[in-house]
């Protein structure tokens, strides 16, 4: 599960984070305005990687996603472009690595950088460079100064990373661990560059970078991956033993080619069922996030393993979750079919890992953009109407030059003065998705992942659109609990 920032863990308020981590941070000059106009106001010298497996796609190519407005779309457009200028100007060039949140209120001259943000930034560069917001040479020479220096310079232990690091220097911040998932999160936005650009020196790197990771040395006495490691203690004693964001980890470690993971381990965790309002779903005690991470570049459409179809569980754990907001209405007015969405986030009282159903965390009345804004591609049309609420009730407050705010409470008028990475990064990805399929169809096209998902033993099928899965679903389920009906006599009776 997704932990706070470290001044949260330390005790440390923000602006005494600020003081502690000062230093100018060498961002890019801006190339976006802060106008609300819809929403309210190098050279291939080295040689190719070649795979050693030729993989075939689970599925053809599905279609594309039709049903999102041109209106939608335009709103969707200028979002993505707002969250773009937050990776692109919010790290040091030179390094690559992106800043875990920015104070969208003020000057931010924090130097805390997010591995796992970074992974986002990468994909939102691929974005950037196919939807025309930086020069395809300015994209691809972000991506090769990032990539040399990840695999050159940034300290890591058997090919995994530390999950903060000063964006100057990459230089170990807070004791942080060698972290599993963010490294996942990393190497998802590292192999989605290498798909994109076709350019020989990024697949070098790419190609070396993944295959250094030693998914052995992570899994050595066990089939269920420590959440990380540390210098100081060793592994971690937590494991990632139940369903959520590290069936991506798991995936990736599955689809190496230098050191892969046994596939037993893919069977080894829990896949425990939950039931809210006549609705069954695979999930845990944990923020929607959960049911998000893992499918901004796995593309689970269309096909399912021996257990679940986790697109179409995804679909239900959003409904459900859109439900359980709406329960708690008579104590929040504000959540309604028009405004909900909970999920691991800053709050007038720091951050807070909250979510639901069951209920996790204390829950406030605040609203997280990103809970439903992750969902995108899961429930379109329930997704646009909350964020066009949104953006339209709530107007400048919410939104920023680099989109949605990460959090804000209605019911007490708070609203939050900063963009964190990897939620602003799980909106532009999705809204690519629920657009084009432009991340899960290029991701995709890696080995490692079509290899990934063959091992785990993953089939097609036919998939459903999202409100025909829920109807069906809740038909299925009124079937079931209707007593059955006494058999008509006969007249012999």
């Amino acid at each position: 599960m997704r932990r706070p920032p470290p001044y949260r863990r330390i005790g440390l308020s923000r602006r005494e984070l600020l003081k502690a981590l000062g230093g100018a941070a060498l961002g890019s000059a801006p190339i976006l305005s802060a106008g609300l106009p819809l929403i309210a106001q190098g050279t291939d010298k080295q040689p190719q990687a070649k795979e050693t497996q030729t993989v075939t796609p689970l599925s053809p190519s599905l279609p594309k996603p039709s049903y999102l407005s041109a209106t939608d779309d335009a709103f969707l457009e200028q979002m993505q472009k707002a969250i773009f200028g937050f990776f692109w100007e919010q790290t040091n060039p030179a390094t690559g690595i992106i800043k875990d949140r920015c104070n969208v209120r003020g000057i931010d001259n924090g130097i805390l950088g997010s591995i796992a943000a970074t992974g986002f930034g990468l994909t939102a560069i691929c974005i950037g460079d196919k939807r025309g917001y930086v020069s395809t040479y300015q994209a691809r020479e972000r991506v090769l100064s990032t990539l040399r220096f990840l695999w050159r310079k940034l300290a890591h232990e058997h090919g995994f990373f530390y999950h903060w690091a000063n964006i100057n220097s990459g230089e170990r911040m807070w004791n942080s661990e060698i972290s599993s998932v963010d490294t996942a999160l990393l190497l998802c936005g590292i192999l989605t560059c290498r798909a994109h650009f076709q350019h020989s020196e990024i697949s070098q790197i790419a190609h070396d970078i993944f295959n250094r990771v030693d998914w052995n040395w992570l899994s050595e006495d066990t089939k269920i991956l420590p959440h990380g490691w540390t210098p100081e203690t060793g592994f971690l004693q937590y494991r990632w033993d139940s369903y959520s964001e590290m069936m991506m980890m798991y995936l990736l470690g599955l689809g190496s080619s230098s050191h892969a993971l046994p596939t037993e381990s893919w069977n080894a965790w829990k896949r425990t069922e939950f039931d809210f309002d006549g609705i069954k779903y695979i999930g845990s005690y944990a923020p929607l996030f959960v049911h998000q991470y893992s499918q901004a570049w796995f593309d689970f459409r269309g096909k399912r393993d021996a257990y679940a179809d986790y697109f179409q569980n995804s679909i239900l754990a959003t409904e459900v979750h859109k439900r359980f907001c709406i329960s708690l209405s008579k104590k929040f007015p504000d959540y309604s079919d028009d405004l909900w969405g909970i999920t691991a986030s800053d709050s007038a009282s720091g951050y807070q890992i909250w979510g639901g159903p069951p209920s996790t965390g204390p829950i406030d009345g605040t609203v997280v953009p990103c809970a439903s804004g992750g969902s995108l591609p899961f429930m379109p049309g329930p997704v646009m109407r909350v964020l066009r609420t949104i953006s339209t009730r709530f107007g400048a407050g919410t939104w920023s030059r680099y989109g949605f705010v990460d959090a804000f409470n209605p019911a007490t008028n708070w609203y939050d003065s900063d963009v964190v990475g990897i939620d602003s990064g799980i909106m532009i990805v999705m809204a690519e998705n629920a657009r084009t399929a432009f991340v899960w169809d290029t991701f995709m096209k890696n080995p490692e992942a079509q290899r990934g998902m063959e091992r785990a033993g993953f089939k097609p099928v036919s998939p459903l659109a999202p409100q025909e899965l829920v109807e069906m679903h809740l038909k299925s389920q009124a079937e079931l609990r209707r007593p059955a009906e006494t058999p008509p006599r006969t007249s012999s009776e």
